[in-house]
């Protein structure tokens, strides 16, 4: 039995990685997660320069997940390279690094500073304001994503997956145009942009006033969407909201994803990426599935 999966020519030894943003870049949950036997990890969101991020609140708790307006906070780039690398080249798994901006020169000065390190593919969050259109996502327009995906990919060196955004009228749109625009993968779902107020302080739960959410709640929904994507592109898809079990995983790469990223159960589960990865692995046996390709997208 194999559960090796291959995705746009990088072999992961397993097909469980983590969301951007809720992993930091491994160090913090090291003391809780064998970092060796997980088949990537994806780091934090990683922009040209350092990042502030929003003002505080920026998380609140909502019925069966959470909401977080962090703002990308990061460290930017040149630190990044030279802390966050060399700490993940130390473990036998694959480095994914995503990628943020605010316009397409950003992206691009990060795609390329990256082109010479030790990274095995990049993730590019396109669920950033874009400043040059009034601070709407750069994922919500399908021209704009495939323009972008084709200037990053005239400069990466490495496979390059597009994050999309659920924050839209038809995403098969999106992940089509990532693919015409020559991306290697992609990777959904985002966060769904949600709202709290506090009843009490009678006002914002979030300073930034909206926020991702993310969680159980989230999972039938980016089910629906991974299932709706792979029936409209060829690449591989990197399935991931919700994620809470070996089942939740399971149903992703049923509906056709090719591996699956763990985020928000990791904060109240630290090692819920090894229940993950082991209960894909029973769950091989028990149905007598030779590899995990076998399992791709057989729901139809």
């Amino acid at each position: 039995m194999n559960m090796k999966v291959n995705i746009a020519g990088v072999e992961w030894k397993n097909p469980v990685t983590v969301a951007s943003g809720t992993f930091g870049s491994g160090a913090e949950y090291s003391d809780f997660v064998d970092l060796n036997k997980l088949g990537a990890v994806t780091t934090k969101g990683v922009a040209n320069v350092p990042w502030a991020g929003n003002a505080t609140p920026r998380v609140a708790e909502t019925p069966s997940g959470m909401m977080n307006a962090i703002g990308l906070q990061n460290p930017g780039i040149e630190l990044f390279c030279e802390r966050d690398i060399p700490y993940l080249k130390q473990f036998d798994t694959k480095i994914i690094v995503n990628v943020c901006g605010h316009a397409p020169e950003e992206y691009l000065a990060v795609v390329e500073r990256l082109a010479d390190e030790p990274i095995d593919m990049m993730e590019i969050n396109i669920s950033c304001p874009n400043v040059n259109a009034g601070f709407l996502a750069f994922g919500q327009d399908a021209r704009n994503v495939e323009e972008l995906t084709a200037q990053i990919k005239k400069l990466a060196k490495q496979p390059v997956i597009m994050k999309l955004t659920p924050n839209v009228t038809d995403i098969t749109e999106i992940a089509k145009a990532a693919e015409a625009g020559g991306a290697d993968a992609v990777s959904l779902i985002n966060t769904l942009t949600g709202m709290k107020i506090d009843i009490n302080r009678k006002t914002f739960a979030v300073a930034n006033k909206t926020g991702g959410v993310s969680g159980p709640a989230v999972h039938p929904i980016a089910v629906r969407m991974v299932y709706q994507v792979a029936q409209a592109v060829q690449i591989p898809i990197i399935g991931m909201g919700g994620i809470a079990s070996a089942e939740d995983a399971i149903e992703m790469i049923l509906a056709g994803a090719s591996a699956v990223s763990v985020g928000t159960a990791n904060f109240y589960n630290p090692t819920i990426t090894m229940d993950v990865v082991e209960g894909i692995e029973q769950y091989m046996k028990k149905n007598g599935f030779e590899s995990v390709a076998d399992m791709v997208g057989i729901v139809k």
